[in-house]
């Protein structure tokens, strides 16, 4: 392995702050929202479709600007992060890795992400590439930035449709991490359980795997790390 990808929503970052501020703006209350996201989920739907079941008349990008021109945008910080990402991310810059974080976010999220000089090479969103997962140029766009071949690049994301499945149709490694609603939901499902190359509980479970990769065998640690055949 020569170059690890990371996903943002749910792989490194937490989604909360994303849907309370949606919450707050539409004047639902959060638990409101959530439920709706969690439904989606489990129906294999894009999580937006939350807000649309809310507001079937809104248009999701002009009111994420509206937002933004009202004073209440993005914003994302420390606390946003889930803990094991800046250990995890370090350790594996120290093997020598290079470390590129890609994922489907807004040019804002990318300029908060950078500012938070994290342990990375690349931080670039989808809105930055002007396209977005799960398009194959999307992936295409991730093997340049990875400066590596696609059987040396792994890709660790939540998302079983966005993140693994096209990952894999370029050849490229994946791990699949469960964190967050997809994340949770999908695990154990069989096309995720046979596709990925790796299963994780926490990103802390990526150095062994790594340091094991070499010898063709993947590792287990606990129950946190599950080998795919």
């Amino acid at each position: 392995m020569e170059t690890i990808v990371f996903d943002i929503g749910e792989t490194l970052v937490r989604d909360d702050r994303h849907w309370a501020s949606w919450a707050n703006w539409l004047g639902v209350p959060p638990h409101t929202v959530s439920a709706l996201v969690g439904a989606a989920v489990v129906q294999g739907r894009d999580c937006t479709d939350a807000l649309r079941i809310l507001r079937p008349d809104m248009d999701v990008a002009e009111a994420y600007h509206a937002r933004a021109a009202a004073g209440r945008g993005e914003h994302l910080d420390e606390t946003d992060l889930y803990p094991d990402v800046r250990p995890a991310l370090a350790e594996l810059r120290a093997l020598g890795l290079r470390i590129v974080i890609a994922g489907n976010q807004t040019v804002r999220a990318g300029e908060l992400l950078r500012a938070l000089d994290l342990p990375a090479d690349v931080v670039v969103t989808s809105e930055e590439w002007g396209v977005a997962k799960p398009d194959r140029e999307f992936f295409e766009r991730v093997l340049e930035v990875s400066d590596a071949a696609p059987h040396a690049t792994l890709y660790v994301g939540d998302h079983p449709a966005n993140d693994l499945f096209p990952a894999k149709s370029l050849g490229l490694r994946a791990a699949h991490i469960r964190r967050g609603a997809y994340g949770h939901w999908w695990a154990d499902h069989p096309d995720v359980t046979e596709t990925a190359d790796w299963c994780i509980n926490a990103l802390t479970d990526l150095p062994a795997l790594v340091n094991a990769a070499p010898s063709g065998v993947a590792p287990r640690i606990g129950t946190g790390l599950r080998s795919v055949p």
